[in-house]
């Protein structure tokens, strides 16, 4: 028998109702595990393809579509986090995340995130078709098994093969609608692929230190600063023109095109300005990597003007 005793007016601090501050706090912990910067792209680029795709699809069960890819996108996020503790622990922008801060244990994020990931893919299939929950079950066991668990620690390429995890949702946001996967949603499915690798080696060049300490193989890290500009080049012009595909499919108009075209010649202005940095002998930025730092923010901006771009084009221009 335990010879702690607790007075009965005085009461166990363990015991005590938490203050609804430290309630807040704790739902933004695990809110913070579904990595809702991410997810807020994710979303948006699969409400793009839901609008997109041909026929119609009740509100209601429209935004349960959008509701399941938004949780899925959020589950892999927390299977991610719990799965990169370690490394998330030795780098300075993820460390504070909970898990490696101790403010939530590892096996309840990662049962959240499979609670999730299991909820979202049935409702999908029970709201929608048997196509768009395939699909979405496949992007998050993608984002799992093949990017964070197999790529992320093993290779540069990791970036390039995993992102097409996030290239998914406009292909779920159509089949939603269609009960299928066409030509058009696989063109807004390779749009984000060849964004993403720009998009992501433009952030590591200027945090290549916490990648090399947790000992992640990203581009910079094993090539170099000089190869990960010239990669970020050679993406970028390959990306430029297809954004212009959509409307090349009669996808979207020509207001949509000039769009893109200017968006696509900007991101190259960007990625050209971060090839011809100022750098030492091994590639590296004499100029604290502003370059990069601006290609990154502009990534961000090219990406999501590109995607709003297309249902404002039907809406205005039919």
């Amino acid at each position: 028998m335990s010879d702690i005793t607790v007075n009965p007016g005085e009461g166990n601090a363990a015991s005590l109702p938490l203050s609804p501050a430290q309630d807040l706090s704790e739902v933004g912990d695990w809110l913070a595990l579904l990595k809702p910067r991410v997810m807020s792209l994710v979303v948006f680029t699969g409400l793009v393809g839901l609008l997109l795709a041909p026929g119609r699809l009740h509100p209601v069960l429209a935004l349960t579509a959008i509701l399941c890819i938004a949780v899925g996108a959020g589950a892999a996020g927390a299977i991610n986090m719990w799965y990169d503790r370690d490394i998330d622990a030795v780098m300075r922008r993820t460390a504070r995340r909970p898990i490696p801060a101790g403010r939530i244990q590892p096996g309840a994020a990662l049962g959240f995130g499979i609670s999730l990931a299991i909820g979202s893919v049935i409702v999908m299939g029970l709201a929608t078709n048997a196509v768009a929950a395939a699909a979405l079950a496949f992007s998050i066991a993608f984002y799992v098994f093949v990017y964070t668990i197999w790529l992320k620690r093993r290779t540069p390429q990791n970036i390039v093969i995993g992102g097409a995890a996030g290239a998914f949702p406009p292909v779920i946001g159509w089949a939603a609608v269609t009960g299928d996967v066409t030509l058009e949603p696989l063109v807004l499915f390779a749009i984000i692929f060849f964004w993403t690798p720009p998009h992501f080696w433009s952030l590591s060049l200027w945090a290549h230190a916490d990648y090399a300490r947790a000992g992640v193989p990203m581009l910079p890290v094993v090539a170099g600063a000089r190869e990960t500009r010239r990669q970020i080049l050679l993406y970028t012009i390959l990306l430029a023109p297809l954004g212009l595909a959509p409307w090349a499919l009669g996808l979207a108009g020509p207001a949509y095109a000039v769009v893109a075209a200017a968006l696509g010649l900007g991101f190259l202005w960007h990625a050209i300005a971060v090839w011809r940095e100022r750098q030492d002998e091994a590639g590296r930025s004499l100029a604290g990597d502003a370059a990069a730092k601006r290609a990154f923010r502009f990534s961000l901006l090219h990406l999501s003007l590109l995607f709003a771009a297309l249902p404002a084009d039907r809406l205005l221009f039919g």
